[in-house]
């Protein structure tokens, strides 16, 4: 264990989480994930717990586990994520709620656990999940992101906070991936999307891991409280 690192990963039940899981435990990592339902990832070194992000109480019994499984945690992902597409005068006050308490609530509670881990260890790697949908201004995507704006802000700020500890916090801002999240988009939409990026493909799986790889490393202490959004979307 004491060359090990190991890394939190929520929402790993499927997509990108599921992926990304696979990933780091390939590369020797000890990787700790959630989700509401349990995972068909079986691997030595992969400790699933079910939980939904947004419940305080449930969130710290995982940090608590997964601490006393692997003694650490070096990096968090705060994968796990829900989109609904609507106009606005169309979105009822539930489904706003629903979306913020899983993006946004749901980091927080994470960020701030881990924070409290990582301070101890004077050491951290936090990444968040952002959007293009953000700086793109997608009509039909107020709910979705307004609520990643608000974890650009956090991410922000708690880059600043958590820098004299040794932790730093960034974001990460995929272009469509094929995932569940866009199963709903029609074509017409995702093609006028794709041609606003500056590469006019679809997000993969290695485009995000690329990313995290990057800001992961120890090499990587200077750089926090950015957003990198793919594709060239600016």
């Amino acid at each position: 264990m004491d060359n090990k690192k190991v890394m939190m990963i929520t929402g790993t039940r499927k997509g990108i989480g599921y992926y990304l899981s696979e990933y780091y435990l390939d590369r020797g990592w000890f990787v700790a994930g959630c989700s509401r339902e349990m995972s068909d990832l079986k691997h030595p070194n992969y400790f699933h717990f079910e939980c939904d992000v947004a419940n305080e109480a449930k969130v710290k019994q995982f940090f608590k586990e997964t601490k006393k499984r692997f003694g650490r945690i070096d990096a968090l992902v705060n994968n796990a994520g829900i989109a609904s597409m609507n106009h606005i005068l169309l979105t009822p006050l539930s489904t706003m709620e629903r979306i913020f308490k899983t993006n946004v609530f749901g980091s927080f509670i994470f960020c701030r656990e881990a924070g409290k881990v990582m301070q101890k260890q004077k050491f951290g790697r936090i990444i968040n999940f952002a959007t293009v949908a953000t700086p793109l201004k997608l009509e039909g995507e107020a709910a979705y992101a307004s609520s990643k704006a608000a974890i650009e802000s956090l991410t922000q700020i708690m880059a600043r906070e958590f820098a004299e500890f040794g932790i730093t916090v960034n974001a990460i801002g995929p272009t469509p991936i094929e995932t569940d999240l866009i199963k709903s988009v029609p074509k017409e939409k995702m093609a006028a999307l794709i041609n606003r990026q500056s590469i006019k493909r679809l997000g993969e799986f290695r485009d995000v891991s690329n990313v995290i790889d990057f800001l992961i490393q120890p090499e990587s202490d200077f750089i926090t409280g950015q957003t990198i959004f793919l594709g060239g979307v600016q």
